[in-house]
């Protein structure tokens, strides 16, 4: 799948699954679950849609093995030098990355930093809505520069509102985790397939040897519509007021 495809998908797990989620109560903010005592009701709306922006952003991660994805380019040589270096470690495009082992690996990883570190967990946060911004192609076409300076005000200004919202991030790891899940699932979904069960070499495609071909009319065309269509009525079910 292109990077559009993920993210959007990434928005739509979370979107679709969050309020599910939060009755684990390790997934939620202490003071709110005192004062509450409600599980289902703990994600605030600003949480709601922050979530479903870094989940979009996350679902970028497993395409750090490829030097050419949107992940790689994201943030000029550094991130490109660091694709270079996850191609090599895992043994090329989706090798290692498009695997349940680095799925719950990012979203353990994730969890423990937002519990213990929260300037490390606000540079995540910040890169996730940086990255979502990039894949869903916020920016001006054909202009680099000017796109970067777009997605840099705009993850900036939906930090800064997020902070002063009071958003919580207990729910981080679920976040970074279901994001980088969703993407091994869309991917299984093409003709390659990916190795979901790493270190074992065989690929999974799902449904079962029809695969869709990335980038090709059906994705762009059909899937790429519906997926937001189906964002926006996500957001229409969650938010609107009863």
């Amino acid at each position: 799948m292109m990077g559009h495809s993920h993210a959007m998908t990434g928005a739509i797990a979370w979107l679709g699954l969050a309020p599910a989620f939060t009755a684990v109560p390790l997934l939620n903010e202490s003071t709110r679950f005192i004062d509450t005592g409600i599980m289902a009701t703990a994600l605030t709306p600003a949480e709601l849609i922050a979530g479903a922006i870094i989940c979009a952003g996350s679902a970028m991660l497993p395409d750090l093995d490829h030097p050419s994805a949107t992940i790689a380019q994201t943030f000029g040589p550094v991130t490109w030098a660091l694709s270079k270096a996850v191609n090599w470690i895992a043994g090329g495009h989706r090798g290692m990355t498009h695997s349940l082992v680095f799925a719950a690996a990012m979203g353990f990883g994730a969890h423990w930093l937002a519990g213990r570190y929260p300037i490390g967990r606000d540079i995540m946060v910040v890169l996730m809505i940086g990255l979502a911004l990039r894949a869903i192609g916020v920016g001006i076409p054909g202009n680099k520069l000017g796109s970067a300076m777009i997605n840099i005000g705009l993850t900036a200004g939906l930090y800064t509102v997020f902070m002063s919202l009071g958003v919580g991030y207990a729910w981080l790891g679920l976040a970074v985790g279901v994001g980088c899940l969703i993407h091994v699932v869309g991917d299984c979904m093409t003709e390659k397939g990916c190795p979901v069960l790493w270190p074992l070499a065989a690929r999974w495609v799902l449904p079962w040897k029809i695969g869709i071909k990335t980038g090709q009319k059906f994705e762009t065309k059909v899937l790429a519509p519906v997926l937001s269509v189906a964002i926006v009525g996500l957001l229409f079910w969650r938010l609107a007021p009863i």
